[in-house]
């Protein structure tokens, strides 16, 4: 359940903390005191967008904080698929407005908008103002189906989507082997003349790179000479030899006066050596070194070829070889044209019956889980006044895709003797929300969410129609926490927990509060909603009558 909703520098709200209750939380107040402002700030700490006229006027940061508790082990489970722990059942939600941008954390830790709403979708749902308007897109009719039958077509769907990708893939590869004679001639003698030209190369890995470094010797081998020379010079005998030479008898002729003095003239003895050595290697590279214009001549008529390959085909000796092999693959399926495209079409034909057969089996699925949601959906039509209702689910087939091959429409008749008709036909905004009412109470007895909130589900509606919706959203109360903004006090008097919200002006502000009321007070605001301006106390006594009416409808 949603426990705490803590809200600061939103809109017109200076700074409010709610402490729901399980059950129905009815929240209530005067036209533009800021009702809809918590809705919309709990759609903003639950990853909703981000609009620039959210932050209270010359606030630098708002902050939305809601804290769920007592979630449920599959809730659980399900937050843990998404790498989100839960600390005892409980986790908490937040985000911050500052400048336009925004910090969302779970637990603490900072997390993208987009796992904030993963998130909330296992945690609560949201009906806004105008949702039922979604009801006139046949397209979501079919997602609500869906979501009333979740636990058998969970699995199925993720097997459908695995089928049509197959599928596709494979009309792809037939649909691009749909070539003439002709055409697969002049293919094959391109690619047997590519295959050729790479193979004649006989090219080996990292030949490139031994080829440019030889490239660079033979290419600089005048500069690397005179710089040998002028290097064994300087180390030879006329040069750091000879120094070394004289440093040695220098030291040979004292040693006797001081033991000490032979670690120096051994460590000169050792330089001499290396000396000696470098000088003998440097002598044997200079008389080795081959730096002829043939060699340099066949290195560089190498580098053109290989480059000219690299360019042609991938940029790299790897790249060039792997194309020959994708070739050599291509030039036998042409060779053997007939069988490979057999080949293809067979593998097109069984992804096409696999696919085909798992939309048959969703679509049963849908049919049958439907007729039971058609059932539900009479009864929770019925309970909302809808006396001589008739609903139905109107299924027709599509081409196959990855949501199956099904098109579903809800039809409704609302009174005797009418034809079933699509809801875009229902003109009365009070009927769609009364549809979408008894839809969201049917899908709640499946769903493992915890919390559901009804902004202004009283759209259209009055009278005995009111008190029934009352009556179903305490039947849905019974198992969800339910929280409802409303205008009617038929509804409002069935609240478990009753808020009025309110406005007033602070110096040169508007600050919207919220307050849990008492059974008297919320009795004054039931006749606040009842008589209007006027709330006498035949007014007062008529929300009593309302009160104990609720209590004995519970």
């Amino acid at each position: 359940m949603l426990q705490n909703i803590h809200v600061k520098n939103i809109a017109l709200i200076d700074e409010v903390e709610l402490e729901l209750l399980d059950g129905l939380n009815i929240l209530t107040g005067e036209t533009g005191a800021g009702k809809s402002i918590i809705i919309d700030s709990i759609s903003f700490a639950l990853g909703g967008r981000v609009d620039k006229n959210l932050l209270r006027e010359k606030e630098e940061a708002g902050f939305v904080e809601l804290v769920f508790s007592d979630l449920t082990d599959a809730v659980c489970e399900k937050l843990r698929e998404l790498d989100i722990e839960p600390e005892d059942h409980a986790l908490i939600l937040s985000r911050k407005i500052t400048g336009g941008r925004s910090i969302a954390k779970i637990n603490g830790e900072s997390v993208p908008a987009s796992k904030l709403k993963a998130a909330a979708a296992c945690l609560i749902d949201i009906h806004g103002q105008h949702e039922h308007q979604s009801l006139l897109h046949t397209n979501k009719h079919l997602e609500y189906l869906d979501d009333y039958a979740r636990a058998k077509l969970a699995d199925k769907k993720t097997g459908l989507a695995e089928a049509y990708r197959a599928y596709s893939a494979a009309k792809r590869a037939l649909e691009e082997q749909s070539i003439d004679k002709e055409e697969q001639a002049r293919e094959l003698s391109f690619l047997e003349y590519e295959a050729q030209e790479i193979e004649a190369a006989r090219l080996t890995p990292s030949e490139d790179e031994e080829l440019e470094a030889e490239y660079r010797r033979i290419a600089n081998g005048k500069k690397i000479m005179e710089a040998l020379a002028l290097a064994g010079q300087a180390a030879g005998e006329d040069g750091a030899g000879e120094m070394v030479a004289r440093a040695m008898r220098e030291l040979s002729a004292v040693a006797d006066y001081d033991e000490s003095l032979s670690a120096l003239s051994d460590e000169l003895a050792q330089i001499d050596g290396l000396l000696s050595d470098f000088y003998r290697e440097l002598s044997a590279y200079m008389e080795e070194a081959q730096f002829d214009g043939e060699r340099f001549a066949q290195v560089e008529e190498r580098l053109n070829v290989v480059n000219r390959l690299k360019a042609k085909y991938g940029g790299s000796i790897e790249n060039v070889l792997d194309a020959l092999e994708k070739r050599r693959e291509r030039i036998g399926q042409l060779q053997n044209f007939d069988a490979y495209e057999k080949k293809l079409r067979e593998q097109y034909e069984k992804a096409k019956n696999e696919l085909e057969a798992l939309c048959a089996k969703v679509s049963d699925i849908r049919k049958k889980t439907g007729e039971k949601l058609r059932e539900k959906m009479l009864a929770a039509l019925q309970d909302l006044n809808f006396l001589d209702v008739r609903f139905d689910l109107s299924f027709t087939q599509t081409e196959p895709g990855p949501n199956g091959y099904d098109a579903m429409e809800f039809l409704i008749s609302t009174n005797p003797g009418e034809p079933l008709r699509g809801l875009k036909d229902i003109a009365s905004g009070g009927e769609l929300s009364r549809v979408m009412l008894a839809l969201k109470s049917v899908l709640a007895e499946n769903d493992e969410i915890g919390a559901l909130i009804f902004d202004e589900i009283d759209t259209g509606i009055s009278g005995r129609t009111a008190q029934m919706v009352s009556e179903k959203l305490h039947v849905i109360a019974g198992n969800h926490q339910v929280i409802c903004i409303t205008h009617l006090p038929q509804i409002a008097a069935m609240a478990d927990a009753h808020f009025y919200i309110e406005k007033h002006v602070e110096g040169q502000s508007t600050v919207t509060m919220v307050t849990l009321l008492n059974e008297e007070e919320s009795v004054a605001e039931l006749g606040r909603m009842l008589g209007g301006v006027a709330v006498t106390d035949t007014v007062l006594e008529n929300a009593r009558e309302m009160k104990k009416l609720a209590r004995q409808a519970k």
